[in-house]
């Protein structure tokens, strides 16, 4: 057993003060009591402000050696997600198994030093440079499993089937090939990665992921799903403009009417992007029980568009936040950013609060909530039974200072950063120590002798 002591404490049913958490030998937590100051004496730690810590539900690992380096203007005259793709391409061509151990490493640890305590990998990195499948097949999977046991974070792993090169049908491009599987070969994936996950923590799992309306056929995307029943289904949809006027040619549907219309979506689903939508359409997928998938910081890099949050929220629709293309890993900043964009929008100000829930509130439970459903993790709470998923906040950080409650979060997420960040528990590993990563210097060292390979990638 290991125990918590907190000053101050979010549970589901709101702020409580002096609690001591305990977390049993299988990462779970064993029991919660409150309201009583003298349990600090005896706990293992001692920390200022303990919350439960959310699931980075969306990431693409290896793109996180890409940072800053497709700011600049090419030949287009307007630059745009689609020739960012192009970058990425050609970015990727460069890329060994032993590159993807090392940037997915630095991936999860700062996801773990921001404040997240899982991942789920949407995982499309698989092949050799000319398409031809690794000697095992999962080669690239085993490769994101083996950072996880370094960092030590809970990952769920979702190989992505990407078949096609567009709606049409065609095939995949040269930058696609590595991405590429059909639906048999797929399915033969899964099973590795599956295996691959099962030599990790209990609190590890897989999940499925069709890339995208655009990626995949009817049939393979009715196949996929079915593939795990019993797991999530993350996919890609209605994220630019142009992929959604493909897939209503194509189709005969925007993507997300179509896709609610021909699937039952439901809480299993995460939704990523979701960027391009009508406001019926925002109005369905709230109702569908489904995860909102939103990366702002992402989607504000890409231009991607602006999720409407307001209503999907005023409708009961449950979000969480992912990182993407982890051109910058901050928990905070994503929340920030989402609240920020939706005051752009609507010019408002706290726009998603609720009458008893300040906006820090709601955009942090509910991503932690969200973040757990996205992951089919059993966290999103700290309450007994639940995987023991903690972050504890600097109770020396500045601008802390005499705050309680949901001002604690409105300064975390609107005054602070990742620095506030003292402590992360992940299924009770204590990975994150006085704001440092235990792993973090072998990691960071790797990483830049990755990048010193990579020179010349772009």
């Amino acid at each position: 057993m290991t125990t918590v002591f907190a000053e101050t404490l979010l549970m589901e049913g709101g702020w409580q003060r002096d609690a001591l958490v305990t977390i049993d030998g299988n990462g779970r937590i064993d029991s919660v009591r409150t309201g009583d100051a003298s349990a600090a004496a005896g706990a293992d730690h001692r920390v200022a402000v303990l919350l439960p810590a959310p699931v980075n539900l969306h990431s693409h690992a290896f793109q996180r050696a890409m940072a800053g380096l497709t700011e600049g203007r090419g030949p287009d005259p307007k630059d745009s997600f689609w020739t960012w793709r192009r970058l990425m391409y050609r970015f990727l061509q460069s890329l060994t198994p032993e590159h993807v151990s090392a940037v997915t490493a630095l991936v999860q640890m700062e996801m773990l030093e921001a404040g997240y305590a899982g991942s789920v990998e949407f995982h499309y990195l698989h092949h050799q440079v000319d398409g031809t499948p690794y000697a095992a097949l999962g080669e690239m999977s085993e490769r994101v499993a083996e950072a996880a046991v370094e960092t030590g974070i809970g990952l769920t792993l979702a190989p992505v089937l990407y078949q096609v090169g567009g709606c049409d049908g065609r095939d995949l491009g040269p930058g696609q090939i590595r991405f590429g599987n059909d639906p048999d070969r797929y399915a033969r994936l899964l099973e590795e990665a599956e295996q691959a996950v099962a030599k990790l923590t209990a609190d590890c799992a897989i999940g499925v992921a069709p890339h995208s309306l655009r990626a995949v056929t009817r049939e393979a995307l009715a196949g996929a799903a079915a593939l795990r029943p019993d797991r999530p289904i993350h996919i890609h949809v209605a994220e630019q403009v142009a992929e959604v006027e493909e897939v209503e040619a194509a189709w005969g549907a925007r993507p997300m009417a179509w896709l609610l219309e021909n699937h039952a979506v439901d809480q299993r689903w995460c939704l990523i992007h979701a960027t391009q939508m009508q406001p019926s359409e925002t109005e369905a997928m709230a109702k569908s029980g489904a995860v909102a998938g939103l990366c702002p910081i992402t989607e504000s890099s890409l231009g991607d568009g602006i999720f409407d949050g307001v209503r999907y929220r005023a409708a009961g629709g449950s979000f969480g936040v992912g990182s993407d293309s982890n051109i910058r890993i901050s928990l905070s900043e994503e929340l920030r950013t989402l609240e920020y964009s939706q005051r752009l929008r609507d010019k408002g100000r706290a726009v998603l609060a609720e009458q008893e829930r300040s906006a820090g509130r709601v955009l942090f439970e509910e991503a932690v909530r969200g973040g757990a459903q996205a992951a089919g993790r059993d966290s999103g709470a700290i309450a007994p039974g639940r995987i023991a998923d903690l972050v504890a906040l600097d109770g020396d950080a500045l601008d802390i200072a005499g705050r309680t409650g949901d001002r604690i979060l409105d300064t975390f997420i609107f005054a602070g950063d990742d620095r506030w960040v003292s402590d992360v528990w992940s299924a009770g590993r204590h990975v994150v120590r006085d704001g440092r990563h235990i792993a973090r210097d072998r990691i960071r060292a790797r990483y830049r002798e990755t990048l010193r390979d990579l020179e010349d990638a772009l």
